[in-house]
């Protein structure tokens, strides 16, 4: 009977998370929603910011919303919003005693007028007069020039409940709104294909004569409406993969392709403060039609024994487009679907010209883990002569670093491949006037930082600071490092294009989050290789499934004049990890498009894993 009870405990508890997950999105989409017509229409401003954080309970302050509205923000969506939520966690009643514990050292539980007047004005994000005034003019709390704070904090949190009360009250009476309720909790990297380019990394200027989609606000309201919406259905999909011993192997490279040219790069995907996934992009140039086989795997890079070499388990893959005239008209190909253990490859016939390709991973396994680190790392020392030196511990990790930004691998660091290290850690660029001061002080061969420069480099910003390492800190982890130096939130990796008839050149002309071309590219490989179900009863929804390699894809089309909202529920999973980080969840797909609902892969690789989800009309 033990086993039963562990069985039944554990239900009870996933139905708990579920419940809670639900109840979360409910009131991220009551308080949206209060403030904007629509959770396609994105937050434009800060106030509005603001203002979304206050229906949801939360009492931002101006550093809080700066630091999510930040110099190059222009808009915010919904599941932006959702993710600010879940970092921003609404202020306890306990938390709120302990700040007033510190201003009343002799615990009377009360703070005089004039001493709230002083802190409130002089301290921290100060407050006007009249602000304060209006605090303690609230008889409930406020009584012979004192105020009391245990009952302030008390309607401090009945206000922010019942903030959040009336709008779940009015999501639920007005009917327009209801349809709204589980709106998209898409990830930026699988947003529809009408919808726009990512918004740029604060730590990236992107190049301004990237044209982007029309955005989600642009999405006009149709003029009559859907049958779409008036009907209800289902569609679901199973599918049991077995264990690693499983893999597809397809990809065998032939003795012969010893002989043919081959080209290299190098690159990396960076993971953002808010979930957003960057990376490197890439042009290809073929002069003549060949035979090709392009392959991309995490990169290898110095592994230290009790240290976490978590990027070698991330997924990889290039999405393989052909430049027309334009570079805004590109051409879907294909996409690495063959795998061998860590490699993912293609292998097929190219004409000549130029190609594009666009590294994804799926999120599932790059993600923001909460650090367990409790001390930090050394950096930086000064020797018996009392000059600062770099520790070894750090100048390993520079080295390790040298090789990723190392792109082309010839040990030396160009210009270019400097740049998208400056772009990604301080989004500035080196022009050729500093690159020859640099010269002029770092070891350089063939105008080329070499390894031993590079780590001079660093030690000069350590002593323009004497000794204190906080510009190198922030280099570390804009770079995906941890204060224990394991790189956790970063993935480098490695691509390879073998080419029979012709030298194929590669070259990494950005770094920047998924494009718009990327995500039509994932829609149309699902498409084509993937298996359609109509949705029962309402055959203006189509749910596309593909498996490729150790991912298993879907997409939702939606034909219909107006957006449809479909409820996911992968609760019949078994050793499932989805990029959502949620069983049940909710999209809204745009009138006349595509978005991919999630990808989906083995938490366990080792053992079988059982994809059960259902697609639902709500």
């Amino acid at each position: 009977s033990a086993p039963k009870v562990t069985r039944s405990g554990s239900s009870q508890a996933k139905k708990s998370q579920h419940a809670e997950e639900a109840i979360f999105y409910m009131n991220c989409r009551a308080a949206y929603l209060t403030v904007l017509k629509s959770s396609l229409e994105n937050i434009k401003s800060k106030e509005q910011l603001s203002l979304v954080l206050q229906q949801a309970g939360r009492n931002p302050s101006q550093e809080t919303v700066n630091k999510y509205w930040t110099s190059q923000t222009t808009t915010l969506n919904f599941d932006d919003f959702c993710t600010i939520l879940k970092q921003e966690k609404p202020a306890t009643k306990t938390e709120l005693l302990e700040a007033f514990g510190k201003i009343d050292t002799d615990n009377t539980g009360y703070i005089l007028h004039d001493e709230l007047y002083r802190i409130l004005t002089t301290r921290g994000e100060k407050m006007t007069r009249d602000e304060v005034n209006t605090i303690i003019k609230q008889a409930d709390f406020n009584c012979s020039g004192k105020l009391d704070y245990n009952k302030f904090c008390d309607f401090y949190m009945t206000t922010s409940e019942q903030c959040c009360k009336a709008a779940r009250e009015k999501l639920e009476v007005d009917n327009r709104l209801r349809q709204h309720q589980f709106g998209s909790q898409a990830e930026t990297s699988t947003e529809g294909t009408t919808l726009p380019v990512s918004k740029p990394s604060p730590r990236i200027s992107r190049k301004t004569d990237h044209k982007v989609a029309p955005t989600k606000g642009d999405s006009r309201t149709p003029s009559r409406p859907s049958s779409a919406q008036s009907c209800k259905g289902s569609v679901s999909t199973s599918l049991s993969v077995g264990g690693s011993s499983h893999r597809n192997t397809k990809l065998i490279e032939p003795d012969t392709m010893k002989e043919w040219q081959c080209a290299q790069s190098k690159g990396c995907f960076y993971l953002e403060d808010d979930g957003e996934i960057i990376s490197h992009k890439y042009k290809l140039h073929l002069p003549q039609r060949s035979t090709v086989c392009i392959t991309i795997k995490p990169l290898s890079v110095r592994q230290v024994e009790g240290k976490s070499c978590h990027w070698l388990s991330v997924d990889t893959a290039l999405y393989i487009l052909k430049e027309n005239e334009t570079q805004e008209n590109l051409q879907f190909v294909s996409f690495t679907d063959q795998q061998n253990k860590e490699v993912f490859g293609w292998k097929g016939e190219l004409g000549s010209g130029v190609y594009w390709l666009l590294p994804f991973t799926t999120g599932c396994r790059l993600k923001k883990v909460k650090p367990q680190i409790t001390g930090e790392a050394k950096l930086v020392y000064r020797g018996e002569d009392g000059e600062l030196a770099l520790t070894k511990e750090f100048r390993a990790t520079l080295s390790d670093i040298f090789e990723t930004i190392d792109l082309d691998g010839n040990g030396l660091l160009s210009l270019e491949e400097y740049n998208f290290f400056e772009l990604r850690t301080s989004g500035e660029k080196c022009d050729e006037e500093a690159w020859a001061v640099c010269k002029e002080n770092f070891d350089m061969k063939k105008n080329e930082l070499t390894r031993q420069g590079f780590m001079d480099l660093n030690l000069m910003e350590a002593n323009d600071r004497e000794g204190d390492p906080s510009d190198l800190w922030v280099t570390l982890l804009s770079l995906g490092y941890n204060k224990a130096l394991e790189m956790t939130e970063a993935c480098p990796f490695v691509i390879d294009i073998y080419a029979e008839k012709c030298k194929p050149r590669i070259k990494a002309v950005y770094l920047e989050a998924g494009s718009s071309q990327l995500n039509r590219a994932i829609c149309k490989s699902v498409v084509n290789k993937g298996e359609a179900k109509v949705m029962d009863g309402c055959e203006n929804v189509t749910v596309y499934t593909c498996k490729a390699g150790r991912r298993i894809t879907s997409v939702i089309e939606n034909k219909s004049e107006n957006k449809v909202i479909i409820h996911v529920n992968n609760e019949q999973s078994k050793n499932c990890l989805s990029n959502r980080g949620l069983t049940v969840f909710a999209v809204e797909v745009a009138p006349k498009s595509m978005m991919v609902s999630q990808h989906v892969m083995p938490l366990n690789e080792q053992e079988e894993w059982l994809y059960n989800c259902v697609h639902s009309l709500v």
